[in-house]
């Protein structure tokens, strides 16, 4: 069985500086977190950058440089760029990144969808940053935009340098959009298909969802495409382990769940990828290197990136 990669999200774009206070903001703070999910076990970190002052999603090239430069000097960790940025963004602003610095892996969103954070204003009431629950508020009518054209442009612009994708898929009719362009020969197997589960306007994160979004890659996709979970807040371990079991990989981090526990809050994402790891391993499966991670992925290298 091949070996199982742990990516590890760092920290993303929805959830905000006043949910947690360790969620990485700055370009410091970003670079540490990545660098410890790397020790613990984690192949690929998954990366977006924040304004260090309050915290808002940042899609301009040079907020990603300092942190992108200490990770390249101090880890062979696979470096994941994000083109989701934020679902406020145009396709244009959040491509920027990884057209700039050329990554062995950018994240791709292969759909639009409604992308609702509203329900986290119940948990959360007391907000450091004005721009924190006028953002949850505004998904009430967002409708995070993906569109055939969106996803061309994306590969158009990205192929060109080597970098290959995570294709996050948040429900069948994404996998089916993804066949579309591998049928077209705009992207190439092996595929790196991340499934997400438990995000409102998305699948949910029942193991009969899991096992139906699992079925339709196999039947979509056959031998050419690698698997992998990820499971939004309370669901991140749950979805993980039953990930693993079936053989796929798997993500955790910030990004995606800001708890270890319930009640719990994850004071790293070094300790989501330590507690992921122990699944993976008490399972009787083994952890990915990066090295390996790029060689069943067929990624370029990291001598080939623009960092």
């Amino acid at each position: 069985m091949t070996k199982i990669i742990i990516t590890c999200a760092v920290t993303g774009s929805i959830h905000t500086p006043s949910m947690s206070p360790h969620l990485p903001v700055t370009a410091r703070e970003i670079a540490d977190a990545a660098l410890g999910a790397a020790e613990a076990g984690a192949a690929i970190v998954h990366l977006h950058a924040r304004d260090p002052i309050d915290g808002r999603p940042d899609q301009r090239p040079e907020a990603f440089a300092p942190f992108l430069q200490v990770i390249k000097q101090s880890s062979d960790v696979v470096v994941n760029l994000t083109t989701g940025g934020s679902p406020y963004m145009p396709v244009e602003e959040r491509v920027r990144p990884a057209a700039v610095w050329k990554p062995e892996v950018a994240s791709l969103n292969m759909g639009s969808m409604n992308f609702g954070l509203f329900p986290m204003l119940k948990r959360y009431t007391d907000f450091k940053h004005d721009w924190e629950p006028a953002m949850l508020e505004g998904s009430h009518d967002l409708v995070f935009r993906n569109s055939f054209k969106d996803i061309r442009y994306a590969l158009e612009t990205l192929n060109e340098t080597g970098t290959r994708y995570e294709f996050e898929c948040y429900d069948t009719s994404h996998l089916h959009n993804l066949h579309y362009f591998w049928r077209e020969g705009l992207v190439r197997a092996p595929l790196f298909i991340q499934t997400v589960f438990g995000l409102l306007g998305g699948i949910g994160a029942h193991p009969e969802e899991v096992l139906h979004m699992k079925r339709t890659a196999d039947r979509l996709f056959g031998d050419a495409y690698h698997w992998s979970v990820l499971g939004a807040g309370a669901s991140q371990m749950g979805i993980a382990a039953m990930g693993a079991a079936m053989g796929g990989h798997v993500r955790v981090g910030l990004e995606d769940s800001l708890w270890l526990g319930k009640g719990r809050l994850a004071e790293s994402n070094a300790s989501q990828v330590r507690q992921v790891r122990r699944i993976v391993e008490g399972l009787g499966l083994e952890v990915a290197t990066p090295d390996e991670a790029r060689a069943i992925l067929a990624l370029k290298g990291a001598d080939r990136v623009g960092f």
